[in-house]
């Protein structure tokens, strides 16, 4: 299965005084680019939500690489770096359109949980089916 990067533009109200991108949206980028990773590999969010099952964030890294202005144009490449029963990483590696170069770095870690009864779960247990195709689109080493 082939997933596509996902593309934004910077908007104004994303940046700062000085017409640069606010850290903190970078964070609201991968998860926007996250999610549609999901839906490309038609396991949207609201699918596993209606397994009962949840996502948790365990650790967010972001390493800033070169600065992204108010109209740039991005592409944000996600790869599912790690799947286990409980948990999965997310790489994202965010490209300036015009330029080619990599603006940031990021990482994601996330546990699996029961959303009714708000504790970890084993997503192999659980939903295995879910867990197959996160398996089968894991980035290979």
């Amino acid at each position: 299965m082939t997933i596509k990067p996902f593309t934004r533009k910077a908007n104004y109200y994303e940046t700062d005084s000085m017409g640069i991108v606010h850290h903190s949206n970078y964070i609201r980028w991968f998860e926007e680019s996250r999610v549609d990773f999901l839906e490309q590999i038609n396991f949207n969010y609201q699918k596993v939500n209606s397994f009962g099952i949840d996502f948790g964030v365990l650790d967010v890294y972001c390493e800033y690489k070169s600065m992204v202005r108010f109209a740039d144009i991005v592409t944000i490449h996600v790869t599912l770096s790690e799947i286990t029963e409980m948990k999965m990483t997310v790489d994202y590696k965010i490209v300036n359109e015009t330029t080619g170069g990599i603006c940031t770095l990021g990482r994601t870690k996330h546990f699996f949980y029961s959303s009714e009864k708000k504790r970890p779960v084993s997503l192999k247990k659980e939903i295995p089916e879910i867990y197959e195709i996160f398996n089968s689109v894991k980035a290979k080493a």
